[in-house]
């Protein structure tokens, strides 16, 4: 994949996409400049820190190790030089409201033992659930995960494999075909959530994210997922390649067919190759001015979300890294915060707990955390964010203080909370949107926006706009889809 040297490119946006994207080019001798509007790297993986504790602010669930150790060895590097990942066992702890645990692992007698005592008919339902998990894998992942769709020629290639594994169905309809109980139910469709999918509409293939998570672990950055990024940026400065913080860019500038130029800081980059790791319809309607902004802008995106930071004293070793609790409802809140009509009263959670396996992200004899909760981008529910977000984050904070961390409010140093309103304003996302455009099935593979443009031949898509979407898998994967072409195919 080398190319003649001379080659210039720009990567607008330092998320994990961008980042990933600008390796493989400066790997291969092309001259990158990475382009941040944020004073840090990262994007949606900011780093923010306060009264001694770090927090990180996005993405915390690292899967499939090796599509990143892939990045180092482009230029004969070890990823361990310069990123340590500590194992995340369990994977996920599951709690339900009336009491249920689950430890959700990669521990096959594990799993069965647990799912035995909820209801021992699905014991051999999940065991047809992850062979079929097993075979959207290798379909799904391995074969077409980072291999671009810029022709419809390419979807019609796997619409064989596609309808084999009836694509067309939803993740939790599938789930149900193998898996009777409710609460097993939900424990095998959520992660859907994870990439801004409803577990009801995003298509079964996503099931994938089940297999992918056996074969290659659940794993934590030393330091925060913050570090990962750090480690990244170290490895593309050392290449050679630069990074331009604090400086959005403002336009990019096209003549005929090709895009010649960035505008940013005041001044003109001119480039041979543009990438684009921005949101895709801030990327189009506002930095290209082109119409077709307005069309990406009428698809269906995924959910936002409302998070909040907070650090405590003292340590709750009782709670597990990652726990997902859920509400009183599952398909009804979840079809409220994808269509409406308003903001739920009720909530599902995900908590992070990064101090049990990493004390050093919190002062000695603290801990740090932070929670989420999917709430409607602004195009579904637009409630009053700035009036009414303390006393929402007062509510989710007062609700794990009764249930799962006794003394949260006698113990909290600090907090602070991201609503959408932030994702809109600082990371340029449409409506608000936490991973861009939902990945339904009339919206993935050749049906997302391209890696490469349609229109102007040198002008690129990153991350999770682009194929095959969200996740750090997801946007790692584009950037080796999207270089393919950057460094294989220059137009």
């Amino acid at each position: 994949m080398n190319m003649e040297s001379g080659k210039t490119a720009a990567v607008i946006g330092a998320g994990l996409g961008g980042l990933a994207l600008a390796i493989r080019l400066q790997s291969a001798g092309v001259r990158t400049v990475l382009w941040e509007k944020r004073d840090k790297p990262g994007g949606r993986a900011y780093v923010y820190q306060d009264e001694g504790f770090t927090f990180d602010a996005g993405p915390t669930v690292i899967t499939d190790p090796e599509c990143l150790r892939k990045l180092w060895r482009l230029s004969g590097r070890d990823m361990a030089d310069d990123v340590t990942l500590l194992p995340v066992d369990p994977f996920y702890r599951l709690c339900w409201e009336d009491g249920t645990v689950f430890d959700y692992a990669d521990d096959a007698e594990a799993l069965a033992r647990q799912i035995r005592a909820i209801n021992p008919a699905d014991v051999a339902g999940y065991d047809r659930f992850l062979a079929y998990s097993r075979d959207v894998y290798r379909e799904g992942y391995e074969k077409l995960g980072a291999v671009p769709f810029l022709h419809f020629s390419d979807m019609i290639r796997a619409a064989p494999q596609l309808a084999r594994l009836q694509a067309w169905r939803s993740v939790y309809s599938m789930v149900a075909r193998h898996i009777r109980d409710e609460r097993l139910r939900q424990a095998f469709s959520f992660h859907t959530l994870l990439v801004g999918g409803n577990p009801f509409s995003t298509s079964s293939i996503y099931a994938l994210i089940h297999a992918l998570e056996r074969k290659g672990g659940v794993w934590f950055a030393k330091g925060g997922t913050g570090a990962l990024v750090a480690g990244m940026v170290r490895l593309f400065t050392e290449l050679g390649g630069q990074i331009r913080l604090n400086t959005p860019v403002e336009r990019i500038e096209s003549e005929g067919n090709r895009v010649t130029a960035l505008h940013a800081g005041g001044e003109r980059h001119p480039y041979d190759m543009v990438a684009s790791n921005a949101d895709v319809v801030h990327t189009y309607r506002a930095l290209l001015g082109d119409k077709r902004g307005d069309r990406l802008a009428s698809r269906r995106h995924s959910m936002s979300l409302f998070v909040i930071y907070f650090g405590l004293r003292g340590l709750r070793p009782e709670l597990r890294h990652h726990m997902v609790l859920f509400g009183p409802r599952y398909k009804g809140l979840i079809d409220q915060i994808f269509s409406g009509p308003g903001l739920a009263d009720d909530f599902s959670l995900y908590l992070h707990a990064p101090s049990v396996t990493d004390d050093s992200l919190a002062p000695e004899g603290c801990s740090a955390y932070y929670v989420l909760a999917p709430v409607p981008h602004l195009g579904t529910a637009d409630p009053d964010w700035d009036r009414m977000a303390v006393a929402y984050r007062d509510r989710i904070l007062d609700y794990l203080d009764a249930r799962y961390i006794p003394g949260l409010r006698r113990d909290l140093v600090t907090v602070r909370h991201f609503s959408p309103l932030d994702f809109r304003s600082e990371l340029n996302a449409h409506l608000g949107s936490a991973f861009s455009i939902e990945p339904i099935l009339t919206q993935s593979a050749w049906f997302r926006p391209h890696n490469r443009d349609d229109r102007f031949g040198n002008l690129y898509v990153v991350g999770a706009g682009t194929h095959p979407g969200a996740g750090i898998p997801g946007v790692v994967g584009s950037a080796e889809a999207t270089a393919s072409l950057m460094l294989g195919n220059p137009a």
